[in-house]
């Protein structure tokens, strides 16, 4: 019995460490900033937006760009082509469509998504409009910083033979007007939806984390 608890001991403690491991490099990587000099344009307006635990990012739905082209309205259930602002957000398929609260977390999506075992999803929402906020930033950028994310985006997204989105088919909305799509990349806990948007913000050549696993530090380097 003593052998069995020293096993389980050394388990929960390595757990511990691990943890412990992990949350220390994520804050000291994430309060690294890269692009801190960098001048960004003024001709896009986008936002970065946080429901306290993911990041999107937020451009105008029409513009430069028509993304209700590849987003189509019609793919939510409001289906409004009224509403101005679309928030794209990058994370692992099971989270977004068998979870709809925390308190519904199955083991099994948790551990899949943990190590990467999982596919992954573009969640887009549309908006009438944003809301400065301590959870809703605002970012001028130049069009050229703009057809970065631009890219960015374009390789993040599955497409059908003609071209289209691989729109996914659920009941797991989580308001009327937004939809979900096939996206490429394996979400872990070495990648998660909050590293994507900081990836998109590097990409955009933005002020952004060396390295963050969650939205508190992101957000800190636009406060």
């Amino acid at each position: 019995m003593k052998k069995i608890f020293k096993i389980l001991l050394k388990f929960v403690l390595g757990i511990i460490l691990f943890l412990a491991s992990y949350l220390l490099i994520e804050f000291v990587l994430s309060s690294i900033t890269v692009n801190k000099d960098v001048t960004a344009g003024d001709d896009v307006t986008i936002y970065i937006l946080t429901n306290g635990v993911h990041t999107d990012i937020v451009v105008p739905a029409k513009g430069i760009y028509d993304w209700t082209q590849l987003f189509k309205y019609e793919n939510t259930q409001s289906q409004d082509s009224t509403l101005s602002y679309l928030a794209l957000g990058w994370g692992d398929k099971g989270f977004y469509l068998d979870t709809p609260t925390w308190a519904e977390l199955k083991a099994s999506t948790a551990f899949k998504a943990a190590f990467g075992l999982s596919t992954t999803a573009i969640h887009a929402t549309y908006y009438d409009k944003m809301i400065e906020s301590e959870s809703c930033k605002k970012i001028t950028i130049s069009k050229a910083q703009y057809q970065k994310f631009i890219a960015y985006m374009m390789e993040t997204l599955q497409r059908n033979t003609d071209g289209s989105l691989q729109n996914i088919k659920t009941k797991a909305f989580y308001n009327k007007t937004d939809a979900f799509y096939e996206a490429n990349g394996k979400y872990s806990m070495l990648f998660t939806c909050n590293s994507w948007a900081n990836n998109a913000l590097k990409a955009m050549e933005l002020r952004s984390c060396l390295w963050a696993a969650f939205d508190t530090r992101i957000f800190k380097k636009y406060a």
